[in-house]
This record gives structure tokens, sequence and C-alpha cells, in this order.
């Protein structure tokens, strides 16, 4: 790269120089905005169009999970003690999902609070405004989390995973 020697002295000499150059600076700026204008317009127009492309196969995507998940409720016996069902093309059962229950009225949720600052639990409160951070409160043991007015279900969760690979291969 060959080098390059600057001036040592400026190459504006007036303000009226400094005027012009402040518009030029201008003008680019607004050549740049129509540029990433137009880019982000063509890309606004992509992906609408890969989304409607996209829309049949979403749609039949989520009346094959309903009909799958059907199937493996009413099949349930065949997992036997085993959660999990080894296929062809993936695997599909049920995996236990643990969730927090708040109460609703908004007394019984300040009480809740109040019980989390009590028992040193502040790192479950997310402020401002006070609220409940449920993950966190899920970290806690089980006696924690009912001595504070919250509560668990305990259920089991519909799911599957598609093994890839073995499509790739076909």
């Amino acid at each position: 790269m060959a080098r390059v020697r600057i001036p040592d002295q400026p190459a504006l000499k007036s303000w009226d120089d400094v005027d012009l150059t402040l518009k030029e600076i201008g003008e680019c700026q607004l050549a740049i905005e129509r540029i990433e204008a137009e880019m982000n317009a063509q890309i606004s127009d992509i992906k609408l169009a890969a989304e409607m492309s996209a829309k049949p196969h979403k749609e039949r995507i989520k009346l094959l999970e309903l009909q799958m998940k059907a199937f493996v409720e009413a099949n349930r016996d065949d997992l036997g003690n085993k959660k999990t069902k080894e296929i062809n093309f993936g695997r599909t059962g049920f995996r236990k999902s643990t969730k927090i229950v708040l109460p609703r009225a908004a007394a019984k949720l300040a009480e809740v609070i109040r019980r989390l600052k009590e028992f040193g639990m502040t790192d479950c409160i997310i402020q401002p405004p006070e609220k409940i951070d449920k993950d966190n409160l899920k970290k806690y043991p089980e006696n924690d989390i009912l001595k504070v007015g919250a509560s668990l279900t305990v259920e089991d969760t519909f799911w599957y995973e598609v093994d890839r690979e073995k499509l790739a291969d076909l």
C-alpha cells in the first residue's frame, strides 16, 4: 500500500469552506440514509415474501403437531416406563414440566412479595414495579416456595424432536 502524506496546512481556509464542508457531509449523510432506507424496504419485501411462502408449511406443521400429540397421548401406554419413544425420524414423548402458580388477587400477591422479602428471597423480586420473578423462585426448594404463598404444578408436557441428520441423509 502506498504511503499517503497528509498536508501540514489545513485544507479549509475560511468559514465559508467549513460551511461548504458541512453541506457536503450533510449531503453524504442523506445519501447514506436513502441507501439504507431502500435496503430496509427491500429487506421488508423479502421477509414478507418469505413469510407468505412459509405460511402453508407452518400451518401444515401445526396440524401435524396436533395430530401427533393426540396420537401419542392416546397411545401413551406404548411408552411403558419410559417417557420417550425413539422412532425412525426422531423422538417424541413427555417431559415433566414444573410451573410456579401465584395468587391472582393483588392483596395476596403483595403478601407473597412481603414474604419473599421476609425470608431473604429478594432475588425473586423484579423492580419497578415490584413483580415476582418466577424463574428465580423456581430455583428454591418446594418447601420455601410453599411458605411464601406460591405453589407448584407439575405436569407431563408433550414434546417432539425431528432427527434432521437422518433427513439430510435421504
